[in-house]
């Protein structure tokens, strides 16, 4: 059996009626550029956020980046970020001048460790970005606490995690403006790239709406040097279908996570997600611990199940960040993980008999 990490056949044929029918009507209304499709999108995803405003931007990465431009955070500035996150997190803060400060996860949820955070915390430090990894929400509320303690901005990254919460509230809604992706892979993705900021202020949403165009919100009349950043219309258009979606593909993919946690219980070495008090998880990932990691990806690969590994290398260690100075045992917690964790198949469509075949792989690997 063939089980590939990721795959969309099954979506792409659900909705290839829909979609065709939404790329007619892009096609036949001859407005390309921020029309009805992208404000539909930005007003659904607001209210399905729990947030004031959502301003549609061309992708994840550049919804970080206006994100902490807006805010005014730029070069002597320090931005408190997770040691185990995408790479994506930590050039946001490059991008604008500033120094990323590494903070270790929990352990167990892999989640920046809120207990951790005070002490990297100095005059020059502005904002904490906080990634909810994997589809876990963050510990929000004692971040905000940190936050207002020490008067401090707060930025989400919620890329991965789309209507997760944590105590019923939706990430994306915490923060004084936060960034997220609809990159093809994410649970609410695209068919190409695109992403979007959410948050409560009128002001800074206007001022993301400005810094995507060119910073520019009259037609040749530029009141800051922008950028172009705009979500596409087309795209727009699609992820207004899909977000229709989006609660019962959350369920299903809980669904799968929860058929791993009860078959893939007291193996070996073998650690499962865990998720904190108060959080709720959506699997954009379904990400599994153990020394023999290599090993077992080599295992699975061999018997046609396909496996990624979530990220093999830390930020800190990166070629592009060796000019701060960090060597190999700096972050220990971060390095282990980037050492032993794999990330399983889990997406929409995938079959009952494929999940047996997975993990009564798995269980083969570990009992022999």
């Amino acid at each position: 059996m063939q089980i590939p990490f990721n795959s969309f056949s099954y979506t792409s044929k659900l909705l290839k009626a829909e979609m065709m029918q939404a790329f007619e009507q892009f096609f036949d209304s001859e407005y390309y550029i921020l029309g009805k499709s992208v404000q539909e999108f930005e007003q659904k995803y607001a209210a399905l956020t729990q947030a004031n405003h959502c301003v549609g931007l061309a992708n994840g990465l550049d919804a970080l980046h206006i994100a902490l431009k807006v805010l005014g955070i730029g070069s002597g500035d320090e931005v408190i970020v997770p040691s185990n996150t995408y790479i994506a997190t930590v050039l946001a803060i490059s991008y604008v001048g500033a120094t990323p400060v590494f903070v270790e996860p929990n352990s167990k949820t892999y989640n920046l460790n809120p207990e951790k955070i005070e002490e990297k915390i100095t005059p020059k430090t502005k904002a904490i970005l906080p990634v909810h990894l994997y589809g876990q929400a963050c510990e929000m509320e004692k971040i905000m606490a940190l936050a207002e303690k020490h008067h401090l901005l707060v930025v989400e990254d919620n890329a991965q995690a789309h209507l997760a919460t944590y105590k019923g509230k939706i990430t994306g809604s915490f923060g004084d403006i936060n960034g997220t992706s609809f990159y093809p892979t994410k649970n609410l993705g695209a068919f190409g790239d695109a992403g979007a900021i959410t948050t409560n202020s009128e002001v800074l949403a206007q001022k993301a709406r400005i810094f995507r165009n060119y910073g520019s919100e009259k037609r040749y009349y530029n009141e800051v040097i922008g950028t172009n950043s705009r979500l596409d219309e087309n795209q727009a258009a699609f992820l207004n279908v899909k977000l229709n979606y989006l609660e019962a593909w959350t369920k299903e993919r809980e669904k799968i996570a929860k058929f791993y946690d009860q078959n893939l219980l007291n193996l070996g070495d073998l650690v499962l997600p865990t998720t904190a008090q108060d959080c709720s998880h959506v699997y954009h990932l379904y990400v599994i611990k153990t020394k023999k990691r290599d090993e077992l990806q080599t295992y699975l690969n061999q018997h046609g199940i396909g496996t990624l590994i979530h990220y093999p290398i830390p930020p800190h260690l990166q070629q592009a960040y060796r000019h701060l100075g960090y060597t190999k045992g700096a972050f220990p917690i971060a390095e282990d993980l980037a050492e032993t964790c794999l990330s399983l198949p889990l997406y929409v469509g995938l079959q009952e008999n494929q999940l047996h075949y997975i993990t009564e792989t798995i269980q083969h690997f570990f009992h022999a």
